[in-house]
């Protein structure tokens, strides 16, 4: 009988395109466009996925061999390579059969240690799989650093917005350095987002707690807070993860936001900021979705939403005025 995750085109299929796709993901600039191909291939199957996170797990793995070590292994997979229609990644291909021999997808747990950074540019949203089984999920201007030691797992989100995957390790806490406050967590998938006046959190699965400069919040599923730019931490509060992480496929969700936080979300899906005239303006609702991909959409619809205007400015900023 078929496994039901076994992908209908073959597994060889699959890891040729997997290969293929890290490949262009090591790129530092990566389009759009091309972004979407990806985050739509990566959705067609769980193997998809799952090869993609193997590859990233043998990358990883490629920092705790020794140099000379690590070129020599890389020499008789360039030779089979020759022999290849498609390179099929002739090194990841080779460090897997190195990985598996040595033991590092056993070995990459909490004896290993792991650094590295990781950026989005405008527009652009990007999925990195750690070498802990955990992932990050990036959305627009968004930057992490990572750095995994024997009794912890420390992200920086430095700015931007990220959703978080956590692989269960209660030996490793794994902590988000928001800034103005900490998120640790065991295992669980929780959104954190990073702006100037302060941080949100947000709980899809499982349970958080969230440090501040004073008491800690626990949250579970389906919870939320604010830390602001004191590091005071707000009461927990309800919401719609659904809504909370649409960003992940393109979507903008606002249900009855403020057209203050509106604005702000949108700036960050435009190459010049969206503000609001007024504080009156501001507090006006907004119920509606639209494609991240495609802020303007949103600034024609408004004036027929909402009793307001869009006007330019001399610097090329847009400014939300009351009509």
């Amino acid at each position: 009988m078929m496994d039901s995750r076994e992908c209908p085109c073959g597994q060889g299929r699959v890891r040729d395109e997997a290969a293929q796709w890290f490949v262009r993901l090591q790129n530092p600039v990566m389009g759009v466009e091309e972004r979407q191909r990806f985050d739509a291939w990566l959705g067609e199957h769980p193997n998809h996925r799952d090869e993609i996170q193997l590859l990233q797990g043998i990358w990883s793995a490629t920092d705790l061999l020794p140099k000379e070590r690590l070129q020599a292994l890389c020499e008789r997979p360039a030779e089979r390579a020759k022999r290849r229609p498609l390179l099929r990644f002739a090194v990841a291909a080779g460090l897997l059969a190195v990985a598996v021999g040595l033991g590092l997808f056993s070995g990459l747990d909490a004896a290993s240690d792991y650094s590295s950074e990781f950026a989005t540019a405008l527009g652009e949203r990007r999925h990195v799989a750690l070498p802990d089984g955990s992932a990050i999920d990036l959305n627009s201007r968004s930057h992490v650093r990572v750095q995994f030691a024997h009794h912890q797992r420390r992200v920086e989100l430095v700015e931007g917005e990220a959703l978080f995957s956590v692989e269960h390790d209660t030996g490793r806490p794994f902590t988000v350095d928001a800034g103005n406050g900490q998120v640790t967590v065991t295992g669980t998938r929780f959104d954190v987002r990073r702006d100037v006046d302060g941080s949100r959190v947000a709980v899809e699965q499982g349970s958080v707690r969230v440090q501040g400069r004073d008491m800690p919040v626990n949250l579970t599923a389906g919870l939320g807070t604010r830390i602001d730019a004191r590091g005071k931490v707000a009461a927990p509060y309800a919401i719609n993860a659904g809504e909370v992480t649409a960003w992940r496929n393109g979507k903008l969700v606002f249900n009855n936001a403020p057209l203050s936080e509106v604005a702000e979300e949108v700036s960050r899906y435009r190459a010049k900021p969206l503000r609001v005239a007024s504080a009156s303006v501001g507090n006006l609702r907004l119920t509606s979705v639209f494609r991240s991909d495609n802020p303007e959409a949103l600034l024609k619809a408004l004036p027929n939403i909402l009793p307001v205007a869009v006007r330019t400015l001399d610097d090329g900023s847009q400014e939300i005025i009351s009509k």
